[in-house]
C-alpha cells in the first residue's frame, strides 16, 4: 500500500479501510481529486483542505469518461512518481490512485448527468464532458464519503456542477472552492499549460487582463460599459 514516503490505495476496499480507522478516532476527512500532472494549483487545494481536516485524502485518476473522442486522453501529462512525492511533501495521508478498471468495472453502465449548468459554455464545445465529471467525482465522494472535499475555482463551471449534483443526489460532503492559483504574470496555472507554444504562453495571459480590466470599468461606470 505504500509508495515511498506515502500511502497508495489502489482499490476502493483499501481506501474505504483507511476512511473506516479515522472515522472510528472521530477523524474529520477532506478528499482532494485530481488527475495528476501537479502544480502549485493543486497544492493549493491539499493545504486548504489540511487547515479544515485531520485527515487529507487525494485522488490519483485520469478519469476517460470526461475526454473527447478526439481530446488528449491518451496524451495527458501522467508522472505519478513525481506526483506522489509532492503529495507526501505537502502532508497529503493517503492517495488514492486506482485503474480504470477499478472506477469502471466490466458491465459500468451509469452515468451522471447534471443538466443546464453542464451544457452551455465549456459543455457546449465539449460534449459529454461534464457527464464524466460528475460521473467520477459522484463515484469518489461515495467511495471516500469525506467531510469536505476541494475544489479550485479555475473550473468555476466544474465546481458549479459538483455542488448542484452533490446537493441534488444529498451526498453529505461540503464542497468547497479554492481560489486559482496564477503565474506572475496572471496566467492560470494548469496541467494543460506544457501545450502551449511560446508564442501562445506569451498571448495568454492577455485574456486575464482584459477580464480584469473589462470587470473593473463595468464596476467603475456600469452604465457605460458597451454590451460587445
Amino acid at each position: 500500500m505504500a509508495a515511498g514516503d506515502i500511502a497508495v490505495a489502489r482499490t476502493v476496499a483499501a481506501l474505504r479501510e483507511a476512511v473506516a480507522g479515522w472515522r472510528r478516532q472521530q477523524e474529520r476527512i477532506a478528499l482532494v481529486p485530481t488527475m495528476g500532472a501537479l502544480h502549485r494549483g493543486h497544492l493549493a487545494l491539499v493545504e486548504a483542505a489540511r487547515r479544515h481536516c485531520e485527515r487529507v485524502v487525494a485522488s490519483l485518476f485520469v478519469n476517460p469518461k470526461q475526454f473527447g473522442p478526439r481530446e488528449d486522453f491518451a496524451a495527458y501529462p501522467r508522472s505519478e512518481a513525481a506526483d506522489l512525492a509532492k503529495f507526501s511533501e505537502a502532508g497529503v495521508d493517503l492517495v488514492f490512485a486506482p485503474t480504470v478498471e477499478e472506477m469502471y468495472p466490466a458491465g459500468f453502465v451509469t452515468t451522471v448527468r447534471v443538466a443546464g449548468i453542464g451544457d452551455d459554455l465549456e459543455g457546449a464545445h465539449r460534449p459529454g464532458h461534464f457527464d464524466g465529471v460528475a460521473t467520477v467525482v459522484s463515484k469518489l465522494l461515495l467511495q471516500c464519503l469525506p467531510d469536505i472535499a476541494c475544489f479550485g475555482e479555475k473550473d468555476y463551471q466544474q465546481l458549479l456542477v459538483v455542488r448542484r449534483m452533490a446537493r441534488d443526489l444529498d451526498i453529505p460532503v461540503r464542497i468547497e472552492g479554492v481560489a486559482t492559483v496564477r503565474e506572475p504574470d496572471g496566467l492560470a496555472l494548469s496541467s494543460r499549460n506544457v501545450y502551449l507554444s511560446p508564442e501562445e504562453r506569451r498571448v495568454a495571459p492577455l485574456l486575464y487582463r482584459v477580464l480584469n480590466d473589462t470587470a473593473a470599468a463595468l464596476a467603475a461606470a456600469p452604465d457605460n460599459v458597451a454590451a460587445r
